[in-house]
């Protein structure tokens, strides 16, 4: 009895110490979130978001920038990743060395922080390719950099696909194509879409990457992929080490305005793929 009633306490101690942890967490989120509207709220203005850079700063070169590094970053990276993951989990043996030594691999580069990808970018893109400061080199080292998470992501979604799905196509005699494009595919499709989209809230919050691989030009509109730019994140930064604070908890405002609607999007395509996956079922 006595030791039931000392297993009661230790669940209702760790579960206080849970909530106390779960409650700090918030407090310390909520509090960088009002910090940063409250700093940057009242100086947002239509010349910070669509003027020219002049006298006054301008994130309209950022904007476009962003844009552009998110084009190319996806472009490169789902397609690659998507196509890596359908191999890894329709194709493969999972119990195999190479295999479990790839998967490994991907959740190492996964963890790698993302300074030593800027440096990777700028050896290679910016001085060994010729690329120079440039969009398209920072694009690629982002898509490099946010490949594993698609990877692992869409292989998960895929092994979430019961086996009986796949074994109901082969016995109405389809392909392994057919199977995965018609049966496979369009039941990970929630998983999928959520982690491409996650991938482009991390494009668009990444500096460190950007800063050795993209010249952070903040003053002109970039010209193209191949000429130099910056981003949302950098001028958060240049901003706030070239005596503008204001402008940038503005632009850290705007910022986070984005990052979050990305993360509401993610959840509700989520839900609505998912709720298409149980019609379809």
């Amino acid at each position: 009895m006595e030791n039931h009633k000392r297993q009661i306490l230790k669940y209702a101690a760790a579960k206080r110490v849970a909530q106390a942890a779960l409650l700090l967490t918030l407090a310390a989120l909520t509090a960088v979130i009002i910090f940063v509207l409250i700093r940057g709220l009242p100086h947002i203005n239509m010349q910070l978001l669509f003027g020219n850079y002049g006298k006054e700063p301008s994130i309209k070169p950022a904007l476009v920038g962003t844009l552009y590094l998110i084009l190319i970053a996806i472009s490169v990276a789902a397609p690659i990743g998507i196509g890596s993951a359908i191999f890894l989990t329709e194709y493969t043996n999972s119990k195999s060395r190479i295999i479990r030594i790839i998967r490994i691999a991907t959740e190492t580069l996964a963890g790698i922080p993302s300074i030593v990808y800027g440096i990777f970018g700028y050896l290679v893109f910016v001085v060994a390719l010729g690329f120079r400061y440039s969009l398209i080199g920072g694009g690629i080292t982002l898509a490099i950099m946010i490949l594993p998470v698609i990877v692992r992501s869409t292989e998960e979604s895929l092994l979430a696909v019961p086996r009986s799905l796949r074994e109901g196509s082969f016995a109405l005699g389809s392909s392994k194509v057919r199977t995965i494009f018609s049966v496979v595919l369009p039941c990970a499709a929630s998983g999928i879409v959520t982690s491409l989209i996650l991938a482009i809230g991390r494009v668009m919050s990444e500096s460190a990457v950007l800063i050795l691989t993209i010249g952070m030009v903040v003053n002109k509109m970039p010209e193209g992929i191949f000429s130099p730019g910056t981003s949302l994140a950098l001028n958060v930064y240049y901003f706030g080490s070239h005596g503008y604070p204001e402008q940038a908890a503005a632009t850290g405002v705007v910022l986070l305005i984005l990052v979050v609607s990305i993360n509401i999007l993610a959840t509700v395509l989520g839900k609505v793929f998912g709720k298409g996956e149980l019609a379809n079922g």
